[in-house]
């Protein structure tokens, strides 16, 4: 998860309520530290606050990647990918695709043309155009499914990741 954070605002409430989030799911957490090109950005305090919440900054000996960034100056971002890239090349991600289907919805919203629409990680298991999905009291029919383009998935299928 990369988890985006203002340098100038520092660790919001929704900001926690997300690191629970990535804590519960099991995944590795990447701090974006965003808005460093601001003048009241103060990079030490959002490290301490990160530190308070359980993310203690690799720069402090900790185990989480903190990656200062502009995203209106396009600053940090080969940085940032790279952390992403190192990452994902040192987690091992082992699921059985034949098995029961689980997974954690990340955002959802209703959109005026296509109805509710979800984005969601498949954990393990095999999702597929027609099944049931639920969430808390929330259930429904999948009835498409599109990749981070918004493209339709052909094969209407879409595997957990898995090596």
């Amino acid at each position: 998860m990369v988890l985006v954070v203002a340098a100038d605002d520092g660790v919001m409430p929704q900001t926690k309520e997300a690191i629970a989030h990535a804590k519960a799911a099991r995944v590795p957490i990447i701090v974006a530290m965003n808005k460093i090109d601001k003048p009241n950005a103060d990079r030490e305090k959002v490290k301490q606050q990160l530190a308070e919440v359980g993310l203690v900054p690799d720069d402090w000996d900790g185990d989480t990647i903190v990656v200062p960034i502009s995203a209106k100056k396009q600053l940090g971002i080969e940085d940032l990918l790279e952390a992403v890239l190192l990452v994902a090349d040192n987690i091992v991600i082992k699921a059985n695709p034949k098995g029961q289907v689980l997974g954690t919805v990340i955002e959802a919203e209703l959109d005026r043309a296509k109805g509710v629409m979800a984005t969601l990680l498949v954990q393990n298991g095999t999702l597929k155009v027609g099944d049931v999905v639920v969430t808390g009291e929330a259930f429904g029919r999948l009835r498409a499914m599109f990749d981070y383009h918004g493209e339709r998935l052909a094969g209407q299928r879409l595997p957990c990741l898995y090596r």
